[in-house]
Formats: C-alpha cells, structure tokens, sequence
C-alpha cells in the first residue's frame, strides 16, 4: 500500500492552542451542523455564502464575518503550492475531543485501525470511506498520526463530523481491547498468501488495520492482529494507494453474500 507524500496544513501563528481552521464548503458546512463542536469565526466571502447555505441553511449557529477572498487566504496561510483550496469559507473552530475507545465501541459497525499512517489527506480519505461503509470508528496512533487539520477536514469532505477519530498512544494494546471485545482484527499486507474474504468472516465484527507504505503495519501489530491477508488483484498490480487500499477491503467486508 503506497501513502501519500502530500503535505499538511501550515498552522497560521494567530491560531489559539487547541484550535483549528477548517475550510471548504462541505468541511465547514458539516462542522456548522455538528452541536460538539465550540465555533469560534466563521468567515466566508460574499460569492460563497450561497454556497454555503446550500449545505447548510441559515440561520448558522455563528454570525459570519464576509470577508475578501484575499483575507481568507491570509488567515490560512494559503499561498502557491500550499494546496489549500478554502473555496472562500473558513471556519475557526476548536478541535473535536474523541471519546474513549469502549465508549467508541458502543457504535455499531467494522473498525479502521492505521498504523503509522501520518498523511492528513490520506487519513481524510480514510475517514470519508468508513463513514461510506459504516465504520465505528477510526484509530490512528498518536505519535505518527497529525492533529486535526483544515486539510484532514477537507479530503474527509464532513466525516470528520460523523466518525470518531481515536489517536492512540500504543495500537497493539487497543488490537487487544477490541479484541477482548470479540472484535476480528485482520491486518491488510499485500505480501500475504491468504486473500481478504468478507464471507469468511460470517457474523464476526472485524477491525482492519492498515499500515503505512514501505514499513507497512509495525512487527508488534501484525503479531497482534488475528489473521493477515492480501486483497485479491486479479488485474496483477503489486500495491494501491493506502486510501484506496481502504476502501477495496471496507467494501469486501461489508458486502452482502
């Protein structure tokens, strides 16, 4: 599984400690929509307040501040080759506090664990194709794993609103909780002789751990997971992006047989 190499979001320096700035139509619209969330400034030019409002119809629990294009861009730190395309909305916000990991248990559905996965956009994409399959949750490890960023918020296109995000200090002891919890922990390795059936796994919830490119999932938590497999590529490709990776497996798991 390749990772991306793309780059996070640049912090501006005016950002309070435990703060973020989300940007992006859906990002922000889905944010506005989310009652846990503490706003602080919501500033928007005057060409993206329709679009805006069709996501998410005013009144907006926060008074907007309209702005100029080039303002918002200040704000962000937007500038050539930052990538970030704020489409004229910014939302300052403090980040979401995740709840406890048996506490996150108690949401139904299979379970996304990355292992070293540290990529903001790539765990965007992640978080946007669990919500799709219906995941409880997703864990990332705290150390590898960014903070929540304007850039993570964007690529997950509002999952970060509706899936919790765990950062976790040791991933081989949360393998051992969920599985204490009868959860199936499979880790995803293209190397593995044995391919990713979701019809094997009957009934069982299962959690998928995903390691990042090159060093893949870390020694410790593959010797945790339960078992190991490979997805089936008929087509002869050696590896696929880690998003995309995620997504392939998600489907197969939870597919109807």
């Amino acid at each position: 599984m390749r990772e991306n190499s793309g780059r996070g979001q640049a912090r501006s320096p005016a950002v309070p400690a435990g703060a973020v700035w989300l940007y992006g139509t859906h990002a922000v619209a889905a944010a506005l929509a989310n009652p846990a969330r503490r706003l602080r400034r919501l500033v928007i030019t005057e060409d993206a307040q329709a679009a805006l409002a069709a996501e998410r119809p005013q009144p907006w629990p926060i008074q907007p501040e309209i702005t100029t294009r080039e303002r918002v861009d200040q704000l962000l730190g937007a500038r050539q080759g930052s990538g970030i395309v704020h489409q004229g909305v910014a939302l300052l916000t403090d980040q979401l506090v995740a709840p406890p990991l048996l506490d996150a248990l108690k949401r139904p559905g299979p379970i996304l664990v990355l292992d070293q996965i540290s990529d903001p956009r790539n765990i965007g994409a992640l978080m946007r194709t669990a919500q799709a399959f219906g995941a409880a949750m997703v864990i990332a490890q705290e150390r590898n794993a960014p903070e929540e960023t304007g850039a993570l918020a964007k690529v997950a296109s509002g999952a970060l609103e509706m899936i919790p995000l765990l950062r976790i200090v040791n991933i081989s002891r949360a393998l051992i909780v969920l599985k204490s919890a009868d959860v199936w922990v499979v880790g995803l390795d293209g190397a593995s002789p044995n391919k990713l059936n979701g019809e094997s796994f009957g009934g069982r919830r299962v959690a998928l751990v995903l390691g990042s490119e090159g060093e893949g999932m870390r020694r410790l938590t593959r010797e945790t997971c339960d078992e190991v497999a490979a997805l089936g590529m008929p087509g002869g490709m050696e590896s696929l992006n880690v998003s995309a990776a995620g997504a392939v497996a998600l489907y197969e798991l939870t597919r109807k047989f």
